[in-house]
Order: C-alpha cells, then structure tokens, then sequence
C-alpha cells in the first residue's frame, strides 16, 4: 500500500531510528549490568520499571506522533489528502504502521531483557507475558497518539503529559481511574498471560483487553472523523 511505504519512510530517518534504538536497548543494557554483577531482580520487577512504565509509552509517543502529525504540521499531507483515498484508510494506515514499529522495537527489548534478567527457567513465562502485553499496549498507545495528532499540532506535549503525570502518578494513586490509563491495561495483560499479578491491584486481563480495543477503536474512530473535516487551505 503506497501510503504505508510513505510512512515507513518517513518514520526510519536516521536521527529519529537511532533514538528508538539507543532507547529501547537501555532496559537491556541494565539486565546486563545485573547480571553481570551476579544480583538478584524478578523479572517482572525490571520489565514493568523500564520498559512498561518508560521505554513503550516513550517509543508509542514519538512513531505515533510523528506518523500523522508531521506531516500534517510540514504540509506533506495535504499530498495524500486532496488524492481520492478514504480518509479512514489514511488514518489506518499511519496506526498500523506506529503499532507496528513500536512492536518491533519493543517486544525483541522485552525478551532480551526478560532472558538476561531470569533465564529460561521459571521467569520465561513472565518474559513471554510482558512480551505480548508490550505489543498490545504499544498498539493501544501508538493509535492513540496518531488519532491526538490528528486533532492539535501539541499532540507530542500532550501525550507526554498523559504518560509521565496521568499514568505515572495519578493513575497509581486514584485506583478508581487505571481503567483509563494504557499502562495499567498493559500491566494487566502481562499478569494474565504470565500467571500472576505485577502489582497489587492490577485490572482484571479481561478488562485490560477491552481498554486495548476502546483504545484503538477509539483513536481510529475520532481520528477518521477529524481528517475527514481536515479543511486545505490556499494560499491568500
């Protein structure tokens, strides 16, 4: 599909794929530094602190943002606009894609790290768990953030604010409100898929998939609309 080849393009510069690397290596490269020291650190315990709560949302944020709002920002995307494409086609163009880099960058970080933190005994059913959740929640993150783009150029500032204060504050105090936080729906698959809870309190895996699909439905749905009423303006 020629739009999702423009997006791959335009998402693996250079600059911005060496960010995503050096990124999501730094979980990694931290099971490592503590398995070379010889210490002791449950698995789950480093996965959701580095990658669930720091390295996905952050990776999300930038494909997500970046696969629709630049170009709407640079004007580029008025090139696919005026063409005679369904503008939901475009918008589910551009979250495949964010999804997809994210998983791709995420889900190889979470076994590596999973591996070098447990082995392959006991924890590489927690290593395995983590990994799908990381590429479920990706997805959920990634779509949500290409539908915010479509809507305010500060969709990088505001997705930033929703995963470092929403997520990472009140949602971990309020528990009455992790039914909307992607983070907590994230952690949820993970302790259902690898057989025990990340944290006391965590959502249910049942109602951890549903806030994935609202999420994604969600985004693609507001997304679709706002392109739809996207208005090109000429020159004055």
């Amino acid at each position: 599909m020629p739009i999702v080849a423009v997006t791959l393009r335009g998402l693996l510069g250079r600059r911005r794929t060496i960010l995503m690397i050096l990124l999501v290596a730094l979980p990694v490269l931290i099971a490592l530094l503590v398995r070379l020291a010889d210490s002791r650190m449950d698995v789950d315990r480093i996965l959701d602190a580095m990658l669930v709560r720091t390295v996905l949302p952050l990776v999300a944020l930038v494909m997500g943002t970046a696969a629709l709002g630049s170009e709407l920002e640079d004007g580029t995307a008025v090139y696919l606009i005026v063409k005679p494409v369904p503008r939901w086609r475009i918008v589910g163009a551009k979250m495949v894609v964010a999804a997809g880099l994210t998983a791709a960058l995420v889900v190889p970080s979470a076994v590596l790290t999973g591996l070098l933190a447990g082995g392959t005994g006991p924890a590489l059913g927690t290593t395995v768990g983590f990994a799908v959740a990381a590429a479920a929640g990706g997805a959920a993150y990634a779509c949500a953030f290409v539908g915010l783009s479509a809507f305010t150029s500060r969709a990088l500032v505001i997705g930033l604010a929703y995963t470092m204060i929403w997520e990472g504050v009140l949602a971990g105090l309020l528990e009455g409100t992790r039914f909307l936080s992607i983070r907590q729906a994230t952690l949820g698959l993970a302790g259902g898929l690898s057989g025990q809870p990340v944290e006391s309190g965590s959502l249910d895996p049942g109602l951890s998939v549903v806030i994935v699909v609202v999420a994604v439905g969600a985004a693609f749905v507001l997304g679709s609309i706002r392109l739809t009423r996207f208005e090109i303006r000429g020159a004055d």
